[in-house]
C-alpha cells in the first residue's frame, strides 16, 4: 500500500523537531535544509515543501519543492521549483517517482520548473510529456589551478593508482603558477568584501531588475543548504556539507569611492560561482577585483554563466590555465509554460532557482 505526506511550512518543522526524519533508513531531508526552507520568504503557509510517500508503511522515497515567484508585467506568478527527488532501490520500479511527481503537480497547479538535473531525472521528467525546454543560459568554466588528482582518477577510476604521481604534478604546477601570479602587476581597484548586504548595497540593487530581493538573499546566506565540515550522516544522498562554503557580498568602487559593481560570490573547495552580478557598465573593474579573489582565496576555478563577464574574462588571459563551454538548461511545466507570455524569456541569474544553494 502506498501512502504520500505533504508537508508544509509547519508540517515540516514539527517532523524536523520531532526527530522522526532521523528515525528512516535514509534521511529525506536534513535539519538545516529545512530550516531554509521553511524560512523562504516566497513560501506561504500552505505550500508544500517536502513529500513523502511509504511503501507498506516504509519509506520510499521523497520530493523537495522551493516555491518561488516570477515577474510578468505587474502580476507575479507562483510556482515551485523541483530541488530533491530520490526512490530507494528497494522500492524502484512501482513507478513511485511518478506518482510523486503528479502529486507536486497537482498541489502546484502544474507550476512547477527544473534546472541543474541530472540526465536520469531529465529522462524521467520528459517520460511525463508534460515539459518543454525554454531557452537555456550558456556558460563557462575557467579552471585556475591544476587538479589531475582530482580529475582524472574521478573519470577514469582505473587510473587510480597514478594519484601520488598526479598529486605531485599538481603541487609543481600549482607552485608555478602561484609565482607567475605573484609577479603579475595587478591593477588597484578599490573593493570590499562583507558577510551580509549593508544599506550601500540594498540602494544600489534598487536600480536593477532581479528574481530575488536582496532581504531574501541575506536570508538564503543564514539558512545555507551546505555547512562546512564533513557529512556526518551518509544517509542523506544530496549535498549537505562542504570542507568549506562561504558567501560574499563582493562591493567595488570606482572614482570618488563610487559603488560601480555589486556581487553576490560562493566559495565551495575552492570552486568559485557568482550567483548575482549588477554592474553600472563597469565590469571591468570587477574582473581586477575578482582577480585578486581569486588570488588571495587560491580560487582552483570560476563556473559563470554571467554572459558580459564571460565575454571579458575569455578576451584577458586573467591566469586561466584552460576553460569549456557549459550550458544550463530548464524544464518548464506545460501549465505554467500556459500561465506566461508566449514571447517570455525568464532573465534569470546564475543563483535563481536552487543553484544558490548549492
Amino acid at each position: 500500500m502506498i501512502e504520500f505526506r505533504c508537508l508544509n511550512k509547519k508540517m515540516l518543522e514539527e517532523f524536523v523537531n520531532s526527530g522522526e526524519f532521523e528515525t528512516f533508513d535514509f534521511l529525506p531531508i536534513t535539519r538545516h535544509r529545512a530550516w531554509s526552507q521553511i524560512r523562504n520568504q516566497k513560501a506561504s503557509d500552505e505550500d508544500v515543501l517536502l513529500t513523502l510517500v511509504f511503501f507498506d508503511g516504509k519509506l520510499a522515497g521523497y520530493l523537495g519543492s522551493l516555491p518561488d515567484e516570477l515577474q510578468v508585467g505587474e502580476q507575479r506568478i507562483k510556482f515551485a521549483w523541483l530541488s530533491t527527488l530520490f526512490v530507494h532501490e528497494n522500492f524502484r520500479g512501482k513507478r513511485i517517482a511518478q506518482q510523486l511527481l503528479d502529486l507536486v503537480f497537482e498541489k502546484y497547479a502544474g507550476k512547477i520548473a527544473m534546472t541543474e538535473f541530472t540526465p536520469e531525472a531529465e529522462n524521467l521528467y520528459n517520460k511525463t510529456q508534460k515539459f518543454d525546454y525554454i531557452t537555456p543560459m550558456t556558460g563557462k568554466r575557467f579552471y585556475f589551478k591544476s587538479q589531475m588528482a582530482e580529475i582524472i582518477p574521478r573519470k577514469k577510476p582505473g587510473m587510480s593508482f597514478l594519484k601520488p604521481f598526479l598529486m605531485m604534478g599538481d603541487f609543481l604546477l600549482n607552485f608555478f603558477i602561484s609565482f607567475k601570479s605573484g609577479l603579475r602587476n595587478s591593477k588597484n581597484v578599490d573593493f570590499q568584501l562583507l558577510d551580509f548586504a549593508d544599506d550601500e548595497i540594498k540602494i544600489f540593487l534598487e536600480d536593477f531588475a532581479k528574481n530575488r530581493s536582496v532581504e531574501e538573499l541575506d536570508c538564503i546566506l543564514k539558512n545555507p543548504w551546505i555547512l562546512e565540515g564533513n557529512q556526518p550522516d551518509q544517509r542523506y544522498v544530496f549535498s549537505s556539507y562542504a570542507k568549506e562554503f562561504q558567501y560574499f557580498w563582493l562591493k567595488v568602487f570606482g572614482e570618488n569611492k563610487k559603488l560601480e559593481t555589486c556581487a553576490l560570490l560562493q566559495l565551495r573547495d575552492g570552486h568559485l560561482k557568482i550567483p548575482y552580478l549588477f554592474s553600472k557598465d563597469h565590469i571591468e573593474l570587477f574582473v581586477h577585483a575578482l582577480q585578486r579573489f581569486n588570488d588571495e582565496k587560491n580560487v582552483k576555478a570560476l563556473t559563470s554563466y554571467q554572459t558580459s563577464l564571460n565575454a571579458e574574462l575569455i578576451q584577458k588571459s586573467f591566469g586561466k590555465l584552460y576553460q569549456k563551454d557549459l550550458e544550463r538548461r530548464y524544464l518548464f511545466h506545460k501549465d505554467l509554460l500556459k500561465a506566461l507570455p508566449a514571447d517570455f524569456e525568464p532573465s534569470f541569474q546564475d543563483g535563481d532557482g536552487d543553484p544558490v544553494f548549492t
